[in-house]
């Protein structure tokens, strides 16, 4: 661990929050997996502790240093093995995610560099190949929190310990204060049809705009429940209407490599062009990995101003006071139907996405556009009503006359 230090008290405050926040609690009946590299041994060694001490069962996943975020398979595979090795996977793998109850996803790695490198049509397969788990621990209460690590602050250009410091803070501040500062971006989203987008290309001084619609859309605040820490209020626009160029300025970490200085122009709700300043190779993958690939599947503000540093990693990039960001790839179902593990809920995603109005992809990936004085974003219009931003967040204007 690089002789890291992280207090007692900082690891059980943050268990605390993921357990009885996030999770809603442990309780006899549960099976909690807790996913993540050796590494982040400190933090899950807390976690298991308490959920034993609750009653609950704790499923230990330890993740290889190749494997990013855990999938079905690792890099390895991707470099030595086969398309038939890669669909191979162990039905007591599938057995595993089905048999917990609750899920916690620690990212963290000892060396991102091993994650890249493999062949281009065998990492996409492997994509593919675990989807059908990642949609398993989707539908049942999950959490996404990061443990520093030095090959992520290497990442980030920060000592350890500074790397350290920022995150335990930000993972050991009291989630709830976020509802009341998403409270109005929430409600005026929730009445609302249409959201445009307007950014500058730097180096053409382009002025572009991204037009997509949300109309009857569920609009969701992030409070901590699945990200840990969190900060944004998000939902899926039709697929279908997503159309216009926008440019993406912050860096974004995917897949063993920095991605930024994107450019997409969509049309009829598909990406028809892309670039990027850097990582092409690293977005054409993304990209270019299914249908769904080539479209939209989520919007969101970012509004944690409590983040005074921008990260490369997507969990705290997105969160930023003050930034928007798109997904490429998979749309998110709550952000159509209310439950969408009922029987009518499972029909109305099955008709819309017949429809192309929900979005199916292997990827999600959310890439970042900061609007913050100095960044390519340059603003924000929700039906009529243009954005502001005060103290590095978003707010409605005028909300004393409304």
């Amino acid at each position: 661990m690089m002789n890291l230090e992280i207090s007692k008290n900082d690891l059980e405050k943050w268990a605390d929050y993921l357990l009885n926040y996030s999770l809603g609690g442990i309780g006899k009946e549960d099976v909690v997996m807790i996913k993540g590299e050796n590494i982040c041994w400190p933090l899950i060694s807390v976690l298991q502790d308490k959920i034993f001490a609750a009653g609950g069962i704790a499923d230990i996943n330890i993740v290889a240093p190749d494997n990013d975020r855990g999938k079905v398979w690792g890099n390895s595979i991707a470099v030595y093995g086969s398309l038939e090795q890669i669909n191979n996977v162990p039905q007591w793998h599938i057995d595993r995610y089905n048999a917990m109850t609750k899920y916690i996803e620690i990212l963290g790695a000892s060396n991102p560099d091993l994650f890249g490198n493999g062949k281009e049509e065998f990492a996409k397969e492997i994509m593919k190949v675990d989807a059908p788990v990642k949609d398993i621990r989707l539908n049942k209460p999950w959490v996404l929190t990061l443990f520093p690590t030095k090959g992520f602050a290497d990442m980030e250009g920060m000592t350890l310990q500074e790397y350290s410091d920022f995150i335990v803070k930000a993972s050991t501040v009291d989630p709830r204060l976020l509802d009341e500062v998403e409270e109005d971006i929430y409600q005026l989203l929730k009445k609302s049809s249409e959201i445009r987008i307007k950014s500058v290309h730097p180096k053409t001084k382009k002025e572009l705009e991204l037009k997509l619609n949300i109309a009857g859309r569920n609009i969701i605040k992030c409070t901590g429940e699945n990200n840990f820490p969190d900060g944004e209020v998000f939902t899926s626009p039709d697929a279908n209407s997503v159309e216009g160029e926008i440019f993406v300025d912050l860096p974004v970490f995917q897949g063993g490599m920095d991605i930024q200085g994107i450019y997409l122009k969509f049309e009829g709700g598909i990406i028809k062009e892309y670039s990027a300043e850097q990582g092409f190779e690293a977005l054409k993958k993304i990209i270019e990995t299914d249908e769904g690939s080539h479209r939209l599947g989520e919007v969101a503000l970012g509004m944690n101003n409590g983040m005074d540093k921008v990260l490369k990693h997507p969990l705290f990039v997105e969160k930023v006071g003050g930034t928007l960001h798109i997904a490429i790839g998979q749309s998110y179902p709550e952000a159509y139907v209310d439950d969408n593990n009922s029987e009518a809920g499972k029909n109305k995603l099955s008709e819309l996405t017949s429809k192309g109005i929900f979005n199916k992809s292997a990827q999600h990936v959310d890439i970042v556009t900061d609007f913050r004085p100095g960044g390519s974003g340059k603003a924000v219009y929700i039906d009529d009503v243009k954005l502001e931003i005060e103290n590095n967040i978003w707010i409605v204007p005028d909300k004393s006359n409304k």
